[in-house]
């Protein structure tokens, strides 16, 4: 994956392809794709309603359509109106490593270009390295039998790696005992806590208690990610290997004092591809983090293919919604996916879908219930000897709030036994 200047650069001639490679036409309709059952009863808990998408069609003066989503709540970029002005009528080959274009419309571009061309997209980011790409599952923190359901729906799709949210305020080490029944030798398992180990003084406690548990290979964010000593001082004295969104703190930082083991890297072609470039010269794999349905997916498989140290399974989180918007269904295997080596994207848009699940009203979104979340733990032994006395608590709002909860030393992280129930509440 060669790195952008804001120009195309590619080994497919793009003149040989100017005759109706013209922007004719883009156009948006937005839709509210239905969680499936267990993701619907936690994912409201997010503050971005992440059921809401909006697809992205250009259509070129061949009668090519590319197509592109952008979950419109949860996205590294949304879509500017004006944008479309300065798309339309231009050359689709000059307009592909526009970051600024935001996500569905950048998406819808290159599959568009895909087509013109009559190659995978893959072919305008450089040289394929890689057939099949890396994928993981993924899920929100849940209750044990949740967990252990999804995990058991998962394998029989054909994946081997989990990530999953480790959250101060669920049994982490309970979870990780329930799926070590369920989880087939050779599965892994990135456990994201998001910062929520707060400080290197818990975390490398607590996390030395999770070493047992021999599928849990990859940390993410155990602590803010701008703590460059804790953070190094956490993946000196742990065996996991630690996972890092790139750019925080700044790359050359990170590069200096090795602060993690790999990154979680995320957004436009352009950022992309110079991402890419970094972490093959430091030697530093990465999974690509880009949310979205089969569309996105597809996209991710793409830039996948090129890029030499996408070696850790992606995150798409394409199985948390009841339809994957395309036709025909993408393919895991032992944990990956072939590469489509049909032109653009290489997965076709399923129109009834969206026919189905267009919004009645383009520009009102749904409105979520109010939400509070009642807390309960036993007096328990922490990791390390330290007794936690018996309590509860009730919180109420979003993720972020349970967050600054804890954040404030408030509540007791991860005591063993702890439940948490959710209530809406209508009004």
């Amino acid at each position: 994956m060669t790195p952008s200047n804001g120009e195309a650069h590619s080994p497919v001639n793009s003149h040989a392809h100017a005759d109706g490679a013209t922007i004719t036409a883009v156009r948006f309709t937005r839709i509210r794709d239905p969680f499936t059952p267990r993701h619907d009863i936690h994912m409201p808990r997010v503050s971005g309603d992440w059921s809401l998408i909006e697809i992205c069609e250009v259509e070129l003066a061949s009668g090519v359509v590319g197509v592109g989503e952008t979950i419109i709540q949860y996205t590294w970029g949304g879509v500017p109106r004006d944008a479309v002005a300065k798309v339309v009528g231009q050359n689709v080959f000059t307009q592909l490593w526009d970051d600024s274009y935001g996500c569905g419309l950048q998406m819808a571009l290159w599959d568009a270009a895909g087509h013109q061309a009559g190659v995978p997209s893959h072919a305008f980011f450089g040289k394929q390295v890689r057939d099949v790409a890396p994928i993981s599952w993924w899920c929100l923190d849940f209750d044990e039998d949740e967990w252990v359901a999804e995990a058991r729906l998962a394998v029989s799709l054909g994946y081997t790696c989990f990530k999953l949210k480790g959250r101060p305020w669920r049994d982490v080490i309970g979870q990780l005992e329930a799926l070590e029944h369920v989880l087939p030798d050779g599965a892994t398992i990135d456990m994201d806590f998001n910062g929520g180990l707060a400080n290197a003084g818990f975390a490398v406690g607590y996390l030395k208690s999770l070493e047992r548990f021999h599928q849990l290979q990859i940390i993410e964010s155990p602590i803010p990610q701008g703590d460059v000593a804790g953070n190094v001082r956490i993946r000196s004295q742990t065996r996991f290997a630690i996972a890092m969104h790139y750019g925080s703190p700044p790359i050359m930082t990170t590069m200096h004092e090795d602060v993690c083991d790999g990154f979680v890297i995320g957004g436009g072609a352009v950022a992309l591809a110079q991402q890419s470039q970094v972490s093959a010269t430091a030697n530093k794999p990465f999974w690509l983090q880009l949310v979205g349905t089969g569309l996105t997916t597809a996209w991710t498989v793409q830039a996948g293919a090129v890029a030499t140290h996408a070696q850790w399974p992606a995150i798409t989180c394409m199985h948390i919604w009841e339809d994957d918007l395309i036709v025909k269904p993408l393919v895991v295997e032992g944990g990956y996916i072939k590469v489509p080596t049909t032109p653009g994207l290489g997965v076709t848009l399923d129109r009834d879908a969206v026919s189905r699940l267009q919004l009645a009203d383009q520009e009102v979104f749904p409105i979520r219930p109010r939400r509070t979340y009642h807390l309960a733990w036993p007096a328990s032994v922490r990791p390390g000897q330290l007794t936690i006395p018996s309590g509860s608590s009730v919180i109420e709002g979003f993720e972020h709030h349970l967050f600054r909860a804890y954040d404030l030393g408030n509540l007791p992280k991860h005591p063993h036994g702890i439940t948490m129930k959710q209530v809406d509440h209508a009004d």
